[in-house]
């Protein structure tokens, strides 16, 4: 991570605070209380915690510590040791001697409880572990009145969803700033395009196509004398009961922009997919393409596709139909019924502030101003979203969004420690158990 000169950092905090002043989408805010603001008043150093030390973590915990002015990265905690080292100096680098740091040794903890030990320290914690351990840690965190940064998906069962939609109303209650990493909601153009869709431009969204299609993602060998649970902790993405599927853990950004756009979360899915080209020993249990249309109560279809396939079509990106016009997000573009544009976004890319930093930007200038923003309901309701998804292309069903609501899947354990046999395992040949479309069962 390259560093950025003092007078760069200092001028892109005034932007950024200044940009998103405006409302965000599904964001809620509303006074902080006494407590809360007795734990932020004035110029207090606010202490940083970061749990979950891989890359996105370590960029989550740049962007934070350039948010603000006055804090600091006091703990860090990790499943692995390396995993530690590696992102904190990465931290280190990227400010380049900057007091921004302070993590003594005895406050880099490892472990599947080391959560708890780094979040005990901090006034802010960022939650980036594998999202299965999400509802988990986020618990522990509002229990312990800490306000939250928590990347996406929030869970990757429907058990985990109901531990956050529980815990999200706590955080209100306590008046906590909660966070979610669904950046579209804090992203310039999104704003500026869902304001004119709020206002009529294209009428009301009858349909829409969603996308997350490219090549895929890393895929870390298994090395000698690795045991079961770690070699399946290394490699989290291609296994359910830490990642949930591609299309919960990436696609959710684009599922999530459909239920926003339309204002509502879908009553039903049905879909399919599987694994044609992602398919060997190295690629777990999950599939490397889902096609599912999501219907809403209004009678909007969403179709939504995503594909880990090299060589086919990428692409990423939001387009609605409404019944006076079209929107094409990723062009930023509005249209009529003719095709013609009517409005076009005016920033290229690159010119807007980045959404990644705006969402820390947002979060520390809340604390700060005695405000609250509540993200954690619409993040899990968002990923249930998703989760619906894989429910509908695991088994070929339709499945209804209340039905996986009050599902008893429960892909997670209570507990994990090293110690530990994960939930799924290999056969006798290393293959490991495939979702089946007509034949498994998720409610």
């Amino acid at each position: 991570m390259k560093a950025k000169n003092k007078n760069q950092k200092s001028e892109s905090r005034r932007n950024f605070v200044q940009k998103t002043a405006l409302a965000t989408g599904a964001m809620f805010t509303l006074p902080m209380g006494v407590e809360g603001m007795a734990r932020v008043q004035g110029e207090q150093k606010l202490k940083l915690a970061l749990v979950g030390c891989g890359g996105r973590g370590s960029g989550a915990a740049v962007q934070a510590l350039t948010a603000d002015e006055n804090v600091e990265l006091v703990a860090m905690a990790d499943a692995f040791a390396d995993r530690i080292e590696r992102s904190l100096k990465g931290i280190q680098d990227h400010f380049d001697g900057e007091k921004k740091i302070n993590v003594k040794e005895k406050n880099c903890f490892v472990g599947f409880d080391a959560y708890k030990k780094a979040i005990d320290l901090a006034d802010v914690v960022i939650l980036t572990t594998p999202p299965g351990f999400r509802p988990y840690h986020f618990e522990y965190a509002i229990a312990n009145d800490k306000h939250v940064f928590m990347e996406k998906p929030v869970a990757t069962d429907p058990v985990g969803i109901r531990k956050v939609l529980e815990t999200a109303k706590i955080a209100k209650a306590k008046k906590l700033n909660v966070v979610v990493g669904l950046q579209r909601h804090y992203q310039s153009k999104y704003i500026d395009l869902k304001k004119r869709i709020d206002s009529g431009a294209i009428g009301q969204i009858r349909s829409g196509q969603v996308y997350w299609n490219d090549a895929g993602v890393w895929v870390k060998k298994r090395k000698p004398g690795q045991t079961e649970l770690e070699y399946q902790m290394r490699n989290w993405y291609y296994f359910n009961w830490l990642c949930g599927d591609h299309i919960l853990e990436q696609h959710i950004h684009n599922i999530d922009v459909a239920n926003w756009f339309i204002g509502d979360y879908p009553v039903s899915a049905q879909g399919m997919g599987g694994r044609q080209v992602r398919n060997g020993k190295d690629h777990g249990e999950i599939f490397d393409h889902h096609f599912v249309e999501f219907t809403y109560a209004n009678g909007a279809v969403i179709s939504s596709q995503c594909r880990h396939i090299p060589g086919t079509m990428s692409r990423v990106d939001e387009v609605f139909q409404g019944t006076q016009g079209s929107v094409e997000i990723g062009k930023g573009v509005i249209s009529d019924l003719s095709g013609e544009s009517t409005y076009k976004y005016p920033n290229k890319w690159g010119e807007d502030p980045n959404p990644y930093q705006v969402e820390h930007d947002r979060l520390f200038a809340s604390i700060r101003n005695g405000e609250v923003i509540a993200d954690a309901e619409n993040g899990a309701k968002s990923t249930l979203t998703a989760i619906l998804g894989r429910m509908a292309t695991y088994t070929g069903k339709k499945i209804t969004f209340e039905e996986a609501l009050n599902s008893e899947l429960h892909l997670m354990p209570e507990e994990v420690n090293w110690n530990s046999t994960p939930p799924t395992l290999p056969d006798a040949n290393g293959d490991y158990p495939i979702p089946t479309p007509g034949k498994t069962k998720m409610i």
